[in-house]
């Protein structure tokens, strides 16, 4: 079972029976909304209360689903899940295209609750963070009193509910609000965590996926307590250091502390064809597109990066990334796409259909951190200074008011709803693809 199924089976009676509910030195909580996008289109639409909801976009069952209610649930639908699949299962289900302005806003007043209570939160995504409470003790009250405050805060201003999982460390936190789901609160004690960790299955541990649980499971492990009492070099044979790493965390142990403030690890877009493409000169005029969006979100947030990363997803969804770094640090779309469509022309594909493609750029810095050395014959102002006019030119007249020739007048393969890739610390997501071991 992975993490994923764990979260949405909730809490079965009787498994977290014995927990003592002593929150001395728990000074992490997890707050994690309970299906947010799903929940924030209720709060205007309360007549769809008590129905099955599915938030989703993509017209033909093309895109995915963003969040389901948990009427959808019970049907088995769940997020990431093609929509098509999410309306086979649950034909009846209300679909309800996203507004992501409208979560933007409730996500936003939701932080603000988070740090009225304490300045060390550190957001994972719109709709969840850790924060660390020890210094709200005195002034507020113990750990699980905080986490009450806070749920009923959330509850009564913006209309949502959300689960707080109250431990030592980031990783049980996070553990505990998935088992408190939905609208719960769960107290993991410190003396009582490698009790809490040892009853899961082994797929609850960050960082193991499927492949990774597979193989775990020929190496005879099936529970956290038996990973825990496998010796490391064991789990490094069959792992890497991912596998000392998951050890760690089978016996509670998580250093990380919470930080308050992220560094843009990652910038990205990716799109979704309205229909399965097999010509590489519509895939071509994509990766332009989204390189140029990719582009212009770097230097809006003044950074640039190194590294181009391509995803390709095959119409089977099968998915596979390629990357390249850089030799300088860029912000510049000419530059990325150049990268890109090596990349995607390395793969040989040939006549391939693919449903999805999508640029991004890692190894971040700040604009004025970074150093561009100029060839012989370049000029000092070039690629860079243009699409900054660009940029201008977009602030004032609308986006796509100046772009590439190749993409004034393109064929209408890409569906309306645009996925941008939000920043690493967010995740940059469809959550459709497995989450990596890197912890957070």
């Amino acid at each position: 079972m992975s993490r994923r199924q764990l979260d949405r089976a909730g809490h079965p009676g009787g498994f977290d029976d014995g927990l003592s509910g002593d929150d001395t030195g728990c000074s992490v909580l997890h707050v994690d909304m309970d299906a947010f996008y799903a929940s924030v289109e209720l709060i205007d639409r309360p007549e769809l209360r008590g129905l099955p909801v599915i938030v989703g976009g993509g017209g033909g069952g093309r895109g995915v689903v963003l969040s389901a209610s948990y009427e959808a649930r019970r049907f088995g639908v769940h997020s990431a899940m093609p929509m098509g699949r999410a309306r086979r299962l649950c034909p009846q289900a209300v679909v309800i295209e996203p507004d992501h302005h409208r979560y933007s806003e409730v996500s936003c007043g939701v932080m603000e609750v988070f740090r009225s209570v304490t300045p060390l939160v550190e957001p994972l995504s719109l709709d969840e963070a850790f924060l660390d409470v020890s210094g709200a003790f005195r002034r507020v009250g113990r750990p699980a009193l905080i986490g009450r405050l806070i749920r009923d805060r959330v509850a009564d201003e913006q209309r949502i509910t959300c689960s707080v999982g109250v431990a030592s460390t980031k990783f049980v936190a996070k553990l505990a609000s998935g088992r408190a789901k939905p609208d719960g609160l769960l107290v993991v004690p410190r003396a009582e965590t490698v009790t809490f960790l040892h009853r899961l299955p082994v797929g609850a541990l960050w960082g193991v996926g499927e492949r990774t649980e597979e193989t775990l499971r020929r190496l005879g492990l099936r529970t956290v307590s038996d990973l825990a009492h496998t010796p490391v070099g064991t789990l490094r044979r069959a792992l890497g250091e991912a596998g000392a790493q998951l050890h760690d965390l089978a016996w509670g142990r998580d250093p990380r502390p919470v930080l308050p403030t992220h560094v843009e690890k990652s910038v990205g877009a990716e799109e979704t064809f309205a229909r399965d493409v097999d010509d590489p000169q519509v895939v071509l005029r994509e990766l332009l597109r989204l390189s140029e969006r990719v582009a212009a979100r770097l230097r809006s947030a003044g950074m640039s990066g190194r590294t181009v990363v391509i995803k390709v997803r095959f119409a089977d969804f099968t998915t596979i990334t390629r990357s390249r770094t850089l030799t300088e640090y860029t912000d510049v779309a000419r530059t990325v796409y150049a990268c890109a469509r090596e990349l995607y022309r390395a793969l040989g594909l040939d006549r391939a259909r693919l449903r999805l493609v999508g640029v991004r750029v890692e190894g971040l810095t700040e604009v004025e951190g970074s150093h561009h050395q100029l060839a012989l014959d370049e000029r000092p102002q070039g690629w860079r200074e243009a699409e900054q006019a660009v940029d201008r030119a977009s602030a004032r007249f609308g986006a796509g008011a100046v772009r590439p020739a190749s993409l004034v007048a393109e064929p209408q393969q890409v569906e309306k709803t645009t996925k941008d890739a939000v920043p690493s610390h967010v995740g940059w997501s469809e959550e459709v693809c497995e989450r990596s071991g890197e912890l957070r």
